[in-house]
């Protein structure tokens, strides 16, 4: 005779399935915690992906111009730069303490009022500090006290404008306190003689014309 097997526990019609809890973590697998170095290569990966489609976007870039200044070292500055540190900090401090002389002169000079030449107080250019300069006309003008008088300094200072194109003229402080006007003569007859002619002046490029003020087009009939 054969014997029978009880029934299984979950089939017997009695017993209903328990559901799983959340509350007990039933149901669900538990994520795995990832350890800080799998992070950090995660987190390259996904800068590299960004950076590669910036790059994909903005094109690919031009090649420096040797023509236009990129990509190197110009060989020759213009007149006034690469003054040295020394002259920089010590136009500063000049700027602040003019003397009488110099303002009266500077009055003058300032803003474009002098024959409309373009000049700058206490400038550095190179090793020393001229005390007004205009590069447009290449001038410096020194005005100096008594104790200027015949210093080989200022022989040697003088040498080294004029070496860089520039016309050295100088005043006495008197001469700007007492006679700003025979000052202002001599002075303009140099400004006049350092003027460029015209037609040696670079031109401004020509503006295309504008359609919206009826410029470029031909009259109809």
């Amino acid at each position: 005779m054969m014997r029978r097997l009880p029934p299984h526990p979950d089939a017997s019609p009695g017993k209903a399935k328990r559901r799983p809890s959340p509350t007990r973590r039933e149901g669900k697998a538990v994520p795995s915690r990832k350890r800080p170095s799998d992070v950090k290569e995660s987190l390259k990966r996904s800068l590299s992906t960004a950076c590669n489609v910036l790059n994909a976007s903005q094109g690919p870039q031009p090649n420096p111009s040797p023509l236009v200044g990129e990509g190197g070292e110009r060989l020759r500055r213009s007149p006034g730069e690469g003054a040295s540190s020394t002259a920089v900090v010590r136009a500063r401090s000049l700027r602040r303490s003019m003397t009488d002389a110099e303002r009266k002169l500077w009055y003058m000079l300032r803003d474009r009022r002098f024959s409309d030449a373009k000049f700058r107080r206490q400038v550095p250019l190179g090793p020393y500090v001229a005390d007004f300069l205009s590069f447009e006309r290449h001038i410096v003008v020194e005005v100096d006290g008594g104790q200027h008088s015949g210093k080989a300094s200022d022989v040697a200072r003088d040498d080294w404008f004029r070496g860089q194109g520039f016309t050295v003229v100088r005043f006495w402080n008197n001469d700007v306190l007492k006679n700003l006007e025979g000052v202002a003569t001599l002075l303009l007859d140099i400004v006049a003689a350092n003027t460029p002619h015209p037609a040696l002046r670079p031109r401004a490029a020509a503006k295309p014309p504008s359609p919206t003020r009826g410029e470029g087009k031909r009259s109809a009939r």
